[in-house]
């Protein structure tokens, strides 16, 4: 049996001086950050965006049209391993004259997320079978009170778009959800915006809608929760002092 060949490191070892200098190297790298200048984040009057796969404060989409992603299948619920979100499906059958709050059968009639429980990890975003619900990149999630910690669905629900219709109202004639998930709905109609000025003729919703179908306006772009404006110093003190003017 021959011996086995000689061990030799991957790594370089050091010579001499290295090991000698090796218990106090560490220190190296804190006086070299001790010149180097500091980078401070004057949060709130200069507010730098998260990366793009930052886990925020959700969303609920919206299609082109202006109905709603979710189903209210409870998907998301049921993934949530913290027990935040709570969902309450609804018909769509049981609105007025074959009105929609998204495509289908359901929709959530009520949606509520608790982020006193969130722990945004993400796991109901890969449950939600038609992507309604996302996260965006809005950090700012602090409440004066815990009752204001638990989003209702007008809280999460995406900002309407300019071109948007707002729902409810029947889906695009001739479709079925099946073209919605596919992406195939990329604006109102001319029958939906009939549709809404008959039961709602005071939508602030309709004009721009109108001219979306008259195609003197580009179709609707989705929209996403975005930072509030950075704060003003002036403000800031003013709010520190208790004025809140």
């Amino acid at each position: 049996m021959t011996d086995s060949p000689e061990y030799k490191p991957l790594r370089p070892t050091k010579g001499p001086i290295g090991r000698a200098l090796a218990p106090v190297a560490g220190f190296g790298v804190t006086l070299g950050s001790m010149f180097r200048p500091t980078v401070t984040e004057q949060y709130p009057f200069e507010k730098v965006p998260p990366q793009q796969r930052y886990h925020g404060r959700h969303q609920l989409n919206r299609y082109p049209d202006g109905l709603e992603k979710c189903i209210g299948c409870e998907l998301c619920a049921w993934a949530c391993p913290a027990d935040a979100i709570y969902v309450e499906g609804g018909d769509n059958a049981d609105l007025p004259d074959g009105a929609h709050m998204s495509p289908g059968e359901r929709y959530g009639r009520v949606y509520q997320i608790n982020y006193l429980r969130c722990i945004f990890c993400g796991l109901c975003i890969e449950a939600c079978p038609t992507r309604a619900l996302t996260m965006t990149e809005d950090y700012e999630l602090a409440g004066p009170t815990r009752a204001g910690m638990i989003y209702e669905k007008p809280d999460l629900l995406a900002p309407l778009s300019d071109g948007m219709l707002a729902a409810p109202h029947p889906m695009a004639e001739g479709t079925t959800d099946t073209e919605y998930y596919r992406g195939e709905v990329t604006a109102p109609t001319a029958e939906q915006v009939a549709w809404v000025r008959e039961h709602r003729p005071d939508d602030p919703t309709l004009d721009a809608a109108a001219k979306v179908v008259d195609g003197q306006a580009p179709p609707p772009t989705p929209r996403r929760h975005q930072l509030r404006p950075p704060a003003t110093r002036s403000g800031a003190a003013r709010s520190a002092a208790g004025t809140g003017q």
